[in-house]
C-alpha cells in the first residue's frame, strides 16, 4: 500500500451492531478484528452469512441446542463456532473459508489438504453450565 511500505499497526478492534450496509460488513477483514451482527431471528442469522460473498467463519451464541444444530448444518461458511468467538481454536483442524474467502484448491493444512474436492465445515462448540451465564468472557482455551 503506497505510503505504508514499512507496514502499519492496527490495535485489536471490535465492531458492534454491524449491518449489511456497512463497508466493514461488505469487506473481508483479517487481523485482530471481530464484527458483531445482531440477527433478530435464527433464519436471519443463517441467511446473512450464507448470502455473503465471503464465507470464512461465523459464530453463534445461544443456549438453544436445536437452534445451534440447525445453524451449524445450514449456514454456508467454512468455519462455524457455537458459543466460541473463534471457530477453529486448535491447529489440527483445517483453517479455511468458502466462496471468496477460500483460495486455491485446498485448505491450508491438516487432512483437508488431501481431499481435493471436499467442501469442509468445522463446528466448534462450548455450552455454559447452569441457568445463568456468570462468566461471559470470551476466553480461548489454551494449554497450561
Amino acid at each position: 500500500l503506497q505510503g505504508h511500505e514499512e507496514g502499519f499497526f492496527l490495535a485489536p478492534s471490535l465492531f458492534d451492531h454491524v449491518t449489511p450496509a456497512m463497508q466493514t460488513y461488505q469487506d473481508e477483514i483479517f487481523g485482530p478484528v471481530l464484527q458483531i451482527v445482531r440477527a433478530k431471528t435464527l433464519e436471519e442469522a443463517i441467511r446473512l452469512p450464507s448470502q455473503h460473498p465471503y464465507g470464512n467463519g461465523v459464530a453463534l451464541f445461544t443456549r438453544n441446542g436445536d437452534a445451534a444444530r440447525e445453524f451449524a448444518s445450514q449456514v454456508e461458511v467454512g468455519m462455524v463456532g457455537i458459543n466460541v468467538p473463534i471457530p477453529v481454536p486448535v491447529a489440527y483442524h483445517s483453517f479455511g473459508g468458502w466462496k471468496r474467502s477460500g483460495f486455491g484448491d485446498l485448505n491450508q493444512y491438516g487432512m483437508d489438504g488431501v481431499r481435493f474436492y471436499t467442501r469442509t465445515k468445522t463446528v466448534t462448540q462450548r455450552w455454559p453450565q447452569g441457568d445463568v451465564v456468570v462468566d461471559q468472557s470470551f476466553v480461548i482455551p489454551t494449554m497450561g
